[in-house]
This record gives structure tokens, sequence and C-alpha cells, in this order.
């Protein structure tokens, strides 16, 4: 028998409590060995059987973990990649991955030279919304796709200014960052890179200091004139959440509303891969109408994070390429860039990646 995986994971905050040491948890083949959390006995409480380190050099230093989860703010998320790697670990990096294209190539190009595991916690391909469609997609049951549009909606009145994501001064904070770097990912995934980009990205509630909105226009060419249509957007002012996907073809329309059922299902206590782990009600699939009159409820397939640390596991043991590699989380951030740039220029541009780390 192979001996587990030993990973640590730094930073017992919301990422690093509900995502990352329960689904480490939960997947065979790797063991939750350790955990950063500076301040607080949670983690200990929580993992008795994980050893409890109190700063990053201490586990860093610690020879026998292979894997390392940076879970902590986002501004951090670059400078503890690089550490971890420098270290000779393989590495996952919550969303945003980094906060600029440079950084994301940096740690690119480190894990490349030692021959590393470095990866993007890209969950949300394993919402089980998200497979559902992305079967539909690779089917081709729409006939030639003219609009997708994805929502990330939410509804809080008063921002919470005592939080990093949200006090205007920590760098990284806001919206686009935060979910934004899910939906831009899954978009990629679905279509690649568009032709252009066309961003708005702005504050919308009376209190906000970081921006809590945004609507992103992605083109792609069909031929003939015709395009591919993509529209990504959040806000945190919809008391009335709309369709999280929309997505319209030649051959008809799917609509989807609600959101996969994971995150909530762990914070109320749900044993992760019970019975009807990562299943919606019928009540919230998605409806798919065809030209031909016909209309059907589509059921949405089971979604389950421990697919990504699976993927992740056996990466590391070189029966299988990372399924959200690096390069990845570099396109995504390239986009934020050119977003920010678009929003605050006013205008359309063309989605020059530049050359690949």
């Amino acid at each position: 028998m192979t001996e587990p995986i030993r990973a640590a994971v730094i930073g017992f905050g919301l990422g690093g409590r509900v995502f990352h040491t329960a689904f480490i948890h939960a997947v065979d083949g790797l063991q939750l060995a350790a955990i950063v959390q500076r301040r607080g006995d949670e983690a200990a409480q929580a993992y008795p059987d994980a050893t409890i380190y109190r700063s990053v050099d201490e586990m860093l230093a610690d020879e026998s973990i292979q894997l390392v989860a940076v879970t902590t703010s986002n501004h951090t998320h670059f400078e503890l990649g690089r550490q971890a790697l420098l270290a000779g670990k393989h590495v996952v990096i919550d969303k945003p991955f980094a906060l600029t294209s440079a950084e994301a190539a940096e740690l690119i190009h480190i894990a490349r030279e030692r021959k590393l595991v470095l990866s993007a916690f890209q969950n949300r391909r394993w919402d089980g919304d998200f497979r559902t469609l992305r079967e539909l997609v690779s089917r081709g049951v729409l006939g030639r796709l003219v609009v997708f549009e994805s929502h990330y909606d939410r509804f809080r009145q008063e921002p919470r200014l005592n939080m990093w994501k949200e006090d205007g001064v920590t760098p990284g904070g806001g919206m686009l960052y935060d979910l934004g770097s899910h939906i831009i990912d899954q978009a990629l995934a679905l279509f690649d890179v568009p032709e252009t980009i066309t961003a708005d990205i702005r504050i919308d509630r009376d209190a906000g200091l970081t921006d809590d909105a945004f609507d992103l226009r992605l083109s792609y060419p069909e031929g003939n004139g015709r395009r591919l249509t993509v529209l990504l957007r959040s806000t945190m002012t919809a008391a009335i959440p709309g369709a999280r996907f929309t997505l319209h073809g030649t051959q008809g329309s799917f609509v989807k509303f609600g959101i996969d059922p994971q995150e909530d299902a762990i914070k109320a206590g749900v044993t992760i891969g019970s019975p009807g782990w990562g299943e919606e009600p019928e009540s919230l699939w998605g409806t798919l109408k065809l030209a031909d009159g016909s209309e059907s409820r589509i059921r949405t397939e089971a979604g389950d994070y421990r697919g990504y640390y699976e993927n992740i596991r056996d990466a590391i043991l070189g029966e299988a390429a990372v399924a959200v590699p690096g390069i990845d989380a570099w396109r995504t951030t390239r986009i934020i860039e050119l977003a920010r740039q678009s929003s605050a220029e006013g205008r359309t541009l063309p989605v020059e990646l530049g050359p690949l780390p």
C-alpha cells in the first residue's frame, strides 16, 4: 500500500475550515497532517490528530509534509505559495491564485523548475450545476451557442468594513477577485480565451469601499460575422437572485437557478460523502427547451469537491495531469487585469494574454 500523501493547510478561516481541511480529510490517499493556525484552538478541536503549527516556517521545516494548501487572505497567496514551492512542497493556492499575472508566472516557473505540482483551487468546476452545463455544451444539444450568462448573485446591504475583503485598504479585496475568479475560470474552461472583453466593475452599495458588483462581456468569433457572447455578472444587491446559468443556442435554451449545495451542507455539519451528497432537489433542476417545442427538466449531476483533491493526489503520484494547472490560473489573472483596465478606461479591449509563462 502506498503511504498517504501528508498535507498541510495554511489558515483556518472560512476557506481553510469549510473547504480545504474538510476535503483533504475526506479523500483517500491524503492525510491532513498539519494545520497552520497562528492563534486559537479551533483547528486542534476540529482535527485532534493533526499537528497545529503557529507559523508557516515551522510547518515548512517539517520534511514529512509533501503538499501545502494556501488558504489565507488574497494578498498573501503569492509569497506563501512561493515559500512552499522553494521548500520543495507541492502547492495548492486558493483563488485568486495571485494578484498579478507576473506573480502567477513566477510561481509557474518555480514549480516547473522543481518538478512540483502547482494548482489553483477552482473547486467550482466540481459544482453539480457546472458539470451538468458542461455536459450539455459538449453534446451540442442547443446547436450553435449564441449567449451564455453566468450570475453569482448575493444580497447583503451593509458591507463588512472590518474584514479584509471589504475594508478598501487590503490588496486583493473585492468581488472580482473573489467570485469573479470562479466564474471567469468556468467560462475559460468552457470556451477558452475570448477575442475581446468589456467590463464594468463598480461599488453599488452606499457604504461600500471596494468593488461589490461587476459585469464582464466576453466576445468569441464564430465565423461569418456571428459571435458567442459570454456575460459574467455578480452583485451584492440582488434580493431576488437571477438565474445561475442561462444558455441560448440556435436550437434552444437552458436555464438553471440555485447554487451548488455542498458549501451549505458542510456548514450545517453534513458528513462529506454521506448519502445524497452534492445532490440538488428536483425543484432546482434546470429547464431545457428546444426548437421543436419540447421542454424538460434536466437532472443536476451531483457535485463533489473531493474530485479536485483526488486529482491533486493522482497528479502527485504521477497518475494524472493536473486538472487546474497554474497556467489556467495565470489566464484567469490576466482576464482580471484586462477587466480592470477595460472598466477604468471605459472601452472594449482585445484579449492579448501575452507570451505564456
